[in-house]
């Protein structure tokens, strides 16, 4: 099984005129679940005030697999992560919390930025052995059927 993030109870103003969950709000709902796995690796807004380094999405696939409507709930796991010295891959996934049916997926590729001189830069070792950590404790846990963005890893 993945590893849960959030859940999310699906809002009036997030349904547009199809009566499902407007696309922006998939994103949104999976960039906030992320920002909890920023935090576990020093990364998260705190970090990245104090620090002057952040993440930033440079490229995302996401899937839309089932409908999503108003005051459903969902939950959001992680379902694979990875990283070199530069980047983050990672997936999630969104299910419908009562009938457990996927609704979309997100993977996306990040790059580490020294926001001062707004350039890519290297982690730190310490986020390193964050994330290896992670890794290591989860890795039966991550799915990487189908993955796109993990072979611009440069390991």
């Amino acid at each position: 099984m993945s590893i849960f993030l959030k859940s999310q109870k699906i809002i009036k103003d997030w349904i547009d005129y199809n009566g499902h969950m407007n696309v922006a709000y998939y994103v949104l709902i999976f960039d906030e679940a992320s920002e909890g796995m920023l935090n576990k690796f020093k990364m998260g807004a705190i970090d990245a005030k104090a620090n002057n380094r952040s993440t930033m999405v440079v490229e995302s696939r996401i899937t839309y697999n089932n409908e999503v409507k108003e005051n459903e709930e969902v939950d959001v796991y992680c379902n694979f992560f990875d990283h070199d010295k530069k980047r983050l891959i990672v997936r999630y996934e969104m299910y419908e919390k009562e009938t457990k049916k996927l609704a979309a997926t997100l993977e996306s590729m990040s790059l580490y930025i020294d926001l001062e001189k707004r350039k890519v830069t290297e982690f730190e070792q310490e986020k390193l052995d964050i994330m290896d950590k992670f890794i290591n404790e989860n890795k039966e846990k991550f799915n990487s059927e189908n993955l796109v963005l993990s072979g611009k890893l440069k390991k």
